[in-house]
């Protein structure tokens, strides 16, 4: 059974860090592009970053360049987005996905995305 299971949120100040973990079960994550989005209150779910199956290929969304980086642990079927610089606008409930088919050239896009985790929450309050 193929299942994503999101992990690392939580309550941080502005400009404080934050690591989410995206545990992969049922499949080899590094066989697929694996993206992290996110959903704020009232608002669409957004990409945030993707990255590429079998590579170390990555794609980031304007909001978050420079201060977001994803990763993978094949060896923990596990990607990993670590969070810096955060902001108030950062907080949302964020998902990680699996693409069964490959999203590109739309990466980010949330509807190319097939397995979706429970979600995370992650508040950017002072």
């Amino acid at each position: 059974q193929v299942q994503l299971v999101e992990s690392g949120g939580g309550l941080v100040q502005p400009g404080g860090s934050l690591r989410l973990s995206c545990a992969a079960s049922g499949f080899t994550s590094d066989d697929y592009d694996i993206g992290w989005f996110r959903q704020a209150p009232g608002k669409e779910r957004e990409g945030v970053s993707c990255i590429r199956r079998r590579s170390t290929t990555t794609y980031y969304a304007n909001s978050v360049k420079g201060r977001v980086t994803i990763s993978r642990d094949n060896a923990k079927n596990t990607v990993y987005l670590q969070m810096n610089s955060l902001k108030d606008e950062d907080t949302a409930v964020y998902y990680c996905a699996v693409a069964y088919r490959s999203p590109w050239p739309a990466m980010l896009n949330p509807g190319a995305y097939s397995v979706w985790g429970q979600g995370t929450q992650v508040t950017v309050s002072s």
